[in-house]
């Protein structure tokens, strides 16, 4: 399917939190990243309009381990509008009402090599896959990105660098269920649909079934 060996991307953090969208209040993560937090990882570094990125492969270098977080947060969005309702009309904002304490299971101490190929969506008009895939290479060599790269969650930054070949995936094997795959944008005006698949951690190391990106489940 693809005329290259994939790219090989290194990422690491502090925390990480790859929610499971089933979770409607508590927030808890799978146990390992999901292609769709590969892809957003990847995205930051180098996106164009002309391809996709399709993830391959998924190593754990880490050991699984989990942290619980319980912390204040508000439960509803504040916004411009409001404030100037307030302004206008009177009224305003009391935290007091709005507080709530919300539990979070994340990941510490996480780090992963991605694996990931390239592909031309169909309006792109040239084979540019080579000069796509240079790009992306020197700017993970130079440290570069649209925007900071997330383990999961905007509070968790991923730190990322080309892998320096002696990384070893944990020797771990686990049926981890169904996972998040990705969300689906592909029907216009319809809501956003999440996929699942089987997910199989095997010697530290998660493979995507490519038929995910063929439209198979």
């Amino acid at each position: 399917m693809f005329d290259y060996p994939p790219l090989e991307v290194k990422v690491w953090g502090e925390m990480a939190c790859f929610t499971r969208p089933e979770m409607k209040v508590e927030r808890v993560s799978y146990p390992v990243m999901t292609p769709s937090a590969a892809r957003g990882v990847l995205e930051a570094i180098f996106w164009k309009p002309e391809f996709s990125w399709i993830i391959t492969e998924i190593q754990v270098l880490k050991p699984i381990r989990h942290i619980s977080i319980v912390r204040n947060e508000v439960k509803n969005r504040q916004s411009d509008r409001s404030a100037r309702g307030w302004e206008k009309n009177g009224g305003g904002y009391f935290i007091e009402e709005d507080r709530t304490q919300r539990h979070t299971l994340a990941l510490r101490d996480v780090a992963y090599v991605i694996k990931s190929q390239i592909q031309l969506q169909d309006h792109a008009t040239d084979n540019h896959v080579a000069k796509y895939r240079d790009q992306f290479r020197r700017r993970v060599s130079r440290g570069q990105y649209f925007h900071r790269p997330y383990l999961g969650n905007r509070e968790f930054p991923a730190y990322f660098a080309e892998p320096e070949g002696s990384e070893q995936p944990i020797d771990v094997s686990d049926d981890l269920g169904r996972m998040l795959f990705d969300i689906d944008y592909s029907e216009k005006g319809e809501r956003n649909t999440p996929k699942f698949f089987s997910a199989h951690l095997d010697q530290g190391v998660i493979e995507i079934p490519l038929e995910l990106y063929q439209g198979g489940d």
